[in-house]
């Protein structure tokens, strides 16, 4: 149970690259996204596997914590994978948004706005996850906010 745990929390071994893992885990996510069928499915199948990420992340959050002995590893990107996903929610499938998106959404989980940075408290992997799930929604508001405004 513990090796499939610390799977998920990798994203299958993105979370061992050398270099910024979470990053890596970010742009797989929104180009699995964008390339495969998932970029237009309606929004409540989208919603639902983004629920399923964050949901089977939290056990795995917490178990790569305790495999790793050190809260929140870099190995643990599951929460870059949820993140992202709700930073695409609405988009349409253009390269420009989903670029924004992924860099957008790496700022703010990199910069950790209020309340984002308190979220971070939270018990094991529920804090995990739930920082960067915020940070997605941040950035999928200010994405729709930018697509109403400019794009309208």
């Amino acid at each position: 149970m513990k090796k499939i745990a610390i799977l998920v929390a990798t994203f299958f071994g993105a979370g061992h690259l050398p270099v910024a893992p979470g990053t890596w885990a970010s742009l797989l996510t929104a180009l699995i996204v964008f390339f495969t069928p998932l970029s237009t499915l309606p929004f409540v199948f989208l919603a639902l596997i983004t629920a399923f990420v964050y949901a089977i992340g939290i056990p795995a959050a917490g178990i790569c914590e305790k495999y790793y002995q050190k809260h929140d590893p870099r190995q643990c990107v599951i929460d870059e994978v949820a993140g992202q996903l709700v930073s695409l929610w609405f988009l349409p499938r253009q390269a420009g948004f989903y670029i924004a998106a992924f860099l957008l959404f790496r700022i703010l989980d990199i910069l950790k706005p209020y309340p984002i940075n308190k979220s971070e408290a939270l018990p094991r992997g529920i804090g995990i996850m739930t920082d960067d799930v915020l940070a997605g929604f941040y950035t999928l508001a200010i994405l729709q906010a930018i697509r109403y405004f400019f794009f309208n």
